[in-house]
């Protein structure tokens, strides 16, 4: 397997990475521009140095970690069909492309020709500070940027962490729109909801998953497990998160009012006039949340499984799966057949009723919920990172939970 990584804030994407075996997919560049590098018997191409100067890198990911500190496609060497599934990673906060570095290469080495993994570049370090919409029009960009890359690919999937799910939730419903269907016989075209087929970016939608994401904001009761729920605490963090994480800050906590309208969590658990968010979130074949049920001291059980607090299953399950260790509980939602997507939120909410408006909203379709614990290993003070293996020698116990992830996608 081998990645090519480039210069972050460069615009608009210069890089590629090939599976070798077919045509590059990028127009633009040809083989006279490629630079071939033998390397322990295999080949990598890369292109020259970008616009800035920066030197492109070769990464080498044949062992467990990966060491990248910008964006990076990451495809099998091996394969010689053209994988028709792209899957973006999204990094959480202060984080970067490299945390999802051994995700990706599992990605590839268990479906070497059927996907290419782009770990998302645009929103890293201090830039996961400027907010929930602004990182998610970042990321809208950057996913049609990559997806020109790859005219082959046909589907698309979103795996994302922490703040990331947020940002990924934002960015799709910037992406949806409902594309007519060619070729419909005269009965289907007189079914108005046969007509119309959504997409993504232009591509059928198949997973959307988070992994420890605070779907529910960080503002409730204990949402926030560092602050021990000290109500005291939580009301401070409340309304001095916006000095340490900026406008994130007040998106998660829900102190953002612009122009007197609903804080913008609210608003994104609902299609409204110019963003469908709940339509985009449906259109995918399945979504699923993965939550740390204890040792996670940045994101809350409720708010990472989008569940009230009397639903979540008993905190002291134990996993009976040697595969995997440190998945306890899977719950399957029920499709409630007739349900219609709400359109617009409302006028006005009231402070107190803001998780429950955003469980009703979020639940408007159907959710798979897998709870992890790490209670018996060593790496559980550090749970929210390993529970995405964010660096190998550091959070490896994740392992089995990212395999889970992968032995689960749906193709």
């Amino acid at each position: 397997m081998f990645a090519v990584a480039r210069n972050p804030h460069v615009s608009p994407l210069n890089f590629t990475c090939f599976n070798l075996g077919f045509q590059p997919a990028h127009p633009r560049i040809s083989l006279s521009e490629m630079d071939l590098i033998p390397k322990l018997g295999k080949l990598f191409f890369v292109s020259h140095q970008n616009k800035t100067n920066q030197p492109l890198e070769v990464v080498d990911s044949d062992d467990n970690s990966v060491n990248c500190k910008d964006g990076f496609d990451v495809v099998s060497e091996d394969n010689r069909l053209q994988p028709d599934h792209l899957v973006i990673m999204v990094n959480g906060i202060i984080g970067s492309a490299s945390d999802w570095g051994y995700a990706a290469k599992q990605f590839v080495k268990m479906l070497p020709d059927k996907v290419i993994v782009h770990c998302s570049e645009c929103n890293s370090s201090t830039l996961t500070f400027d907010g929930v919409d602004r990182m998610g029009e970042r990321l809208a960009e950057e996913v049609l940027e990559v997806a020109k890359l790859w005219p082959h690919v046909s589907k698309i999937s979103f795996v994302a962490h922490s703040l990331g799910g947020l940002v990924a939730r934002y960015a799709i419903g910037k992406l949806y729109e409902d594309r007519p269907v060619s070729g419909l016989s005269d009965s289907d075209e007189k079914n108005e909801s046969n007509c119309y087929e959504a997409r993504i970016a232009g591509l059928k939608p198949v997973n959307f998953i988070t992994f420890a994401t605070p779907h529910l904001g960080s503002r409730g009761h204990r949402q926030l497990p560092l602050l021990c729920g000290v109500p005291f605490l939580e009301k401070s963090a409340s309304q001095t998160a916006h000095w340490i994480a900026g406008r994130s800050g007040k998106h998660l906590f829900l102190t953002d009012n612009d122009d007197g309208e609903l804080p913008l969590l609210i608003r994104m658990v609902n299609d409204s006039k110019d963003i469908k968010f709940i339509s985009a979130l449906g259109s995918f074949k399945r979504r699923v949340a993965y939550a740390n049920a204890n040792y996670d001291h940045m994101v809350g059980w409720e708010t990472s499984s989008i569940r009230r607090q009397h639903e979540l299953p008993k905190s002291n399950l134990l996993s009976e799966n040697e595969k995997y260790p440190h998945i306890v509980y899977i719950e399957q939602d029920q499709q409630e057949v007739g349900r219609t997507v709400q359109n617009g939120s409302p006028a006005s909410v009231s402070p107190d009723d803001f998780e429950e408006t955003m469980i009703r909203g979020l639940t408007q379709k159907p959710w798979e919920r897998v709870d992890v614990s790490f209670h018996n290993s060593t790496q559980r003070y550090i749970a929210h990172s390993t529970i995405q293996v964010k660096i190998y020698w550091l959070n490896s116990d994740g392992a089995d939970v990212v395999s889970h992830m992968i032995d689960n996608f749906c193709l």
